[in-house]
Order: structure tokens, then sequence, then C-alpha cells
């Protein structure tokens, strides 16, 4: 009985894939060690990411080893196992994985409606017999009943830039959660969504404070065209339109992508993440993918969301995923719930030109786990 392993592609790579013949899979060269444990006759299951879409699936033909030669644009995938197409689909026939939630495992019994994606971050990675043989059965069935389903052509083709760290580790920075969110959110304005507005109001009043106080300010690069209640964010007089911290490639767009910085001349002195959906993945892992990459950077760290979610963020912020960063993440950030943000930028409406940045940690609370 063969075993099931996830093969990631985009668009991309699996269409070179295709064009230089389909019969060389590859990977990283840090999925060595796993690659070692296929065996001729396991299954890949091709996965499109983007679109979130089972396309086909490989049989392996033989062992794993190295190589070189040039078959993706994007990167070398040196570690290379010799595969046959089984079965492959177009992407506007490929199954949205959402289509099995029922019959996957890794839709049960979740804690976030987006943890499953945590099972399609890399490949290749084993699967379960029993979800293995749902994908086949699926994508067996859309070959011999082939079902067109819209789906949205700039996905097919984004991709996250490589960038690379200090070190030299290339590494991927997504600009958000949108390519996990439903089909039906999807085909919304974002900033029509009452989650997303919420969360532009408290940019807004961010943005303003730090500009009231006489600081440089920014926005994330994706959010610098919005609108909150007729106030173009791009009025605010001292926001910047470039940052002058200099970092690594990958440093240097996780920082572009926080919600809200706050400066004084060449230094950051606050770094906000607003947290109002659902999920509060997106800002935990950003805070956590700059204080990986940078463990010695000294940037107060702030996590800005409704008081109703407090409990969600001192509960995810202290996983063990945070907690065993070179600094641990609950002892670098502090949580400053919406109403408390508010009503002390209320309050000191008459002096704002008078604070300093560090007045916020009167009213921030801190994340570090307190034992009885």
């Amino acid at each position: 009985m063969p075993s099931y392993w996830l093969n990631l592609f985009t668009y991309r790579t699996w269409t070179e894939f295709l064009d230089a013949g389909g019969q060389i899979s590859g990977f990283r060269d840090s999925r060595w060690t796993t690659a070692q444990k296929l065996k001729e006759g396991d299954i890949f299951l091709c996965y499109i990411t983007g679109i979130s879409r089972w396309i086909g699936t490989l049989r392996v033909q033989g062992p794993a080893y190295r190589d070189a030669t040039r078959i993706w644009g994007q990167a070398v995938f040196p570690v290379r196992v010799p595969v046959e197409v089984v079965q492959k689909l177009a992407p506007e026939t490929a199954i949205p994985i959402r289509e099995l939630a029922d019959e996957l495992s890794i839709f049960q019994n979740l804690k976030n409606p987006h943890a499953w994606t945590g099972r399609l971050r890399g490949s290749p990675v084993k699967w379960s017999q029993q979800d293995g043989e749902a994908v086949v059965r699926a994508i067996d069935g859309a070959v011999q009943n082939p079902v067109s389903r819209p789906f949205d052509e700039r996905k097919l083709h984004k991709t996250p830039p490589l960038l690379r760290t200090a070190d030299d580790e290339a590494v991927t920075i997504p600009d958000d959660e949108n390519d996990q969110a439903d089909e039906k959110d999807l085909a919304q304005p974002a900033a029509s969504l009452p989650e997303t507005t919420r969360h532009s109001e408290i940019q807004w009043t961010l943005l303003k404070l730090g500009n009231d106080m006489g600081l440089h300010v920014w926005v994330a690069a994706n959010d610098r065209n919005k609108v909150v209640h007729d106030r173009a964010f791009q009025s605010i007089p001292r926001l910047l339109h470039s940052l002058p911290v200099q970092f690594d490639d990958a440093s240097r767009r996780t920082i572009e992508l926080i919600d809200v910085l706050w400066l004084r001349g060449q230094a950051i002195v606050a770094a906000f993440e607003i947290e109002s959906t659902t999920s509060i993945y997106s800002g935990l892992l950003r805070m956590s993918d700059l204080i990986s990459m940078q463990p010695n950077l000294a940037i107060p760290l702030y996590i800005v969301a409704p008081d109703e979610r407090r409990s969600k963020v001192f509960a995810e912020i202290r996983r063990p995923t945070f907690a065993r960063l070179p600094q641990p993440l609950a002892d670098v950030c502090r949580f400053i719930p919406f109403s408390e943000l508010e009503r002390q930028v209320e309050q000191a409406a008459a002096f704002t030109r008078h604070l300093r940045p560090n007045f916020i940690d009167d009213f921030a609370e801190t994340c570090k786990w307190e034992e009885d």
C-alpha cells in the first residue's frame, strides 16, 4: 500500500514541472532527510497554493537524489525525486480544498478556522492514509467528470517573493491572510468588511496620535491608500513614504508590513499590530518573524485588539512557537485593548503634543506569564 505525501506547487512551478517533462519533482535542500523516506510507488498529492486547489497526483519512481540542473526559475530545488504523472487537472477544474472539508482530518476539531493551513506550509509532508485516499478519489473523479469552478485569476499567479536574511537564508514574507479567507469574503472589497473598517479606524487613531506627538509615522505599505470616514491616511502630515532604517531584505519587508510604526529620527520607537479579525495570527507571526531575524532589535512591540479578544491574544502569544523565540514574544510584546486606547487618546487630546511615546506603557498590559 503506498504512502501519501503532500507536494506543494505554485502555478508557475507546476507549469515548469510539466514543461520539463513531468518526471522530476524538486524540494529545498532542507527537505533532504524527509525526502529519503519516500519509497517507490508512494503518491504525491499535488496542491496549488494561491488558489488552494488539488491539481494532480504523481507516483514516486525511485529514491531521492541531489541535482542542481535548472528546471525551475524561482529556485533550484536541488532535492530531486523521480516521478510519473498519474492524474492532472487544469486550474479551473482543480478541486478547492474546502470542498473536501468533511473528508479530511485537517479540518476536524479546529480551534481556529484557519488552523488547517498549518498542514500546507511545506513539502514533502506525509499525510494519513485516509486523507490521502480521499484526495486521490476526488482528483480521479474530477478527471472523469470535470467541473469548471471560477477563481480569482490574480491568485493563480501571485506568489510571495523570496527574500534574503542577513545569513543569506531565503524566506517569504506574505502580505496578509487574504489567501486563507473564504471565497465569499474575497468577493467583497476589503474596506466593506466590518472588522476591516474597525482595523482601519484604530490604524488612523495610532497614526494621528503619533503625528500629533511630533513623531514621524508609517502605515503598512499595503494600507497606504486607505480612507477612513473621508480621512485619507496619506493626508497625515508626518506620514513617511519610505523607511530610513537599513535592514536585510527580509527584515525590511517585514517591517514595511507592520500596521503602524512611530519613528523619531532614524529610530523606530514603537510598532503596533492591530488584530480585529477572526484570526489573530498575522500580527503575531509578523512580530515573531521580526524577532527571529533581528533578535537584538529593541523596538517596543504592541498588539492592539478588541477588549473581548484579550484572552485569545494572551493564549496565542504564549504558544510554544512564540515562547521559544530568541526573545519570547510574551516578554517583549504588550497588549492594548481598543477601548483603553481610545479612552486614553480622548483624555490626552488637549496636551498630546507634550506626550512622550512611552506614555502608552502606562496602560498597555504585559503579556508575560504570571504564576501564583
